[in-house]
């Protein structure tokens, strides 16, 4: 969530309250799966008597408005049922009509803010006679679901600095929003409810127990912090202990540019280049050296701070760090077998390396094949260009570095693996792999807004 001020929210729509009972949440998802199902039943009928080209087109459209009208009324909720949506979407490649990925998708950093009043009122319960230290800024700054960001300036010291203040309630409604939102998926009938389904709904419930616990954010802040100290690439929020709570967290204001800026946009190439070799290099830390990885892909969660000086370095701000997950050695052990077979380009190193988890080691020869030819498609970014003759030969530029950009790889990864999950009965891949996969499509759109070029060589040869 950036805490960036040159472009408050005030524009976005606010509402007074939270519904955080749990028979108001209730009330308003009902009220949303009727209005829905009385839709769908008025569409099929007003198209009766369309062709079968006519009626198609109608129901393309009509599913458009279904789902933006879906991810608007989850979007008023906020809390956890948004937060659910959002995870899902992580999945819906995989189980959902493309109209309902996208508009889960918009959840990301469309919602509402909560009145000042109540978020004044969440702070003076938070805080009690500290508030009186500071100034409060009463428009937000950034605004999710779980929360809203506001600045502030520390009366005594001067000291700037921004409130992530946890909407009231949201903690004690994520066992019930879980519940919600597996019924809404089981009337609607949009997703198969099946074991891995369940699991990844217990996976989420950790996840948000988790997120909601800003004290254990605060500590891993401050873990991101001296881990990057010394690296003047990047910016890590420093915690002030004195204003956070586990339902409210105080950090240093990190001024910086949003990912999509025009000013952004307009700086030299190579200085492009380095911010996104940056962005990059943090993601294989995160997975090959510290064994945790920040798996939320929001550009919200990122700012770039932009050197006056030419010869400065421009620095990459990193913003929370509350959708942490650790990965097990063994996860560890395959990604980093994944990851040398991907950067040599051999496809019987990426089958042996598949081994180690159900998923993969549950497949017949001819699955395992079809998967290791879509991870090696998955990994050209990280391939060495003197070793892989598959590479697009305009996704390289003079210098032998990736160009982002050109390489359409969302696209062919998706019409590649239509065709693998087409061999076999699909099954939900395995909710961690699905984190990294997350995260590595986050990486790849915020390299190709940026039209950055990166070095396999540099990102690759460190974990080999």
């Amino acid at each position: 969530m950036a805490n960036d001020t040159s472009k408050p929210s005030s524009n976005k729509q606010s509402i007074d309250n939270l519904k955080t009972s749990g028979f108001d949440r209730r009330m308003s998802i009902a009220k949303t799966s009727l209005n829905i199902g009385r839709r769908w039943a008025g569409n099929s009928v007003s198209g009766m008597f369309l062709n079968k080209e006519a009626r198609t087109a109608r129901n393309q459209v009509f599913m458009e408005a279904q789902a933006n009208y879906l991810a608007e009324e989850l979007g008023k909720l906020k809390g956890s049922v948004v937060k659910i949506g959002q995870m899902l979407a992580i999945y819906g490649e995989h189980i959902l009509p493309p109209e309902i990925t996208r508009a889960l998708q918009t959840l990301n950093d469309d919602t509402a803010t909560l009145s000042w009043s109540t978020m004044q009122q969440t702070l003076q319960q938070l805080l009690g006679e500290k508030l009186s230290e500071l100034d409060v800024d009463t428009v937000p700054i950034g605004t999710a679901s779980l929360a809203q960001v506001h600045r502030a300036t520390v009366i005594a010291t001067g000291e700037q600095v921004v409130l992530k203040i946890q909407y009231p309630g949201v903690a004690d409604a994520i066992n019930s929003d879980l519940a919600l939102f597996k019924q809404l998926l089981k009337v609607s009938n949009i997703v198969p409810q099946t074991r891995s389904l369940d699991a990844w709904f217990e996976e989420i419930r950790d996840l948000l127990h988790h997120e909601v616990d800003y004290e254990a954010e605060a500590a891993t802040t401050e873990r991101f912090y001296e881990r990057l100290s010394e690296d003047p690439r990047y910016v890590v929020p420093r915690i002030n202990r004195t204003y956070s709570k586990k339902r409210l967290l105080c950090m240093s204001y990190e001024p910086g540019i949003t990912v999509v800026s025009e000013a952004l946009q307009l700086l030299p190439h190579e200085r492009r280049n380095a911010i996104g070799q940056a962005a990059i290099e943090i993601m294989m830390q995160e997975i090959f050296v510290w064994g945790e990885m920040q798996t939320d892909p929001n550009f919200g969660n990122y700012l770039v701070r932009v050197s006056e000086n030419e010869d400065d370095i421009d620095k990459l701000v990193l913003l929370d760090f509350g959708a942490i997950r650790q990965f097990d050695n063994n996860l560890l052990t395959i990604a980093h077998g994944l990851l040398k077979a991907g950067y040599r380009h051999d496809h019987q190193a990426m089958m042996l390396a598949m081994t180690g988890y159900d998923f993969f080691d549950s497949m017949s020869d001819k699955v395992r094949s079809d998967m290791a030819s879509l991870f090696l498609l998955a990994t050209e970014p990280f391939s060495d260009p003197e070793k892989n003759d598959d590479i697009p030969t305009d996704c390289l530029d003079e210098q032998n570095r990736y160009i982002w950009a050109n390489s359409k790889l969302h696209s062919r990864l998706s019409t590649k693996a239509t065709r693998a999950m087409q061999s076999f009965e699909f099954n939900l891949p395995p909710k961690e792999f699905m984190f990294i996969s997350r995260k590595f499509i986050g990486a790849y759109t915020f390299l190709t807004v940026l039209d950055a070029h990166t070095n396999s060589n540099n990102l690759v040869k460190p974990y080999l």
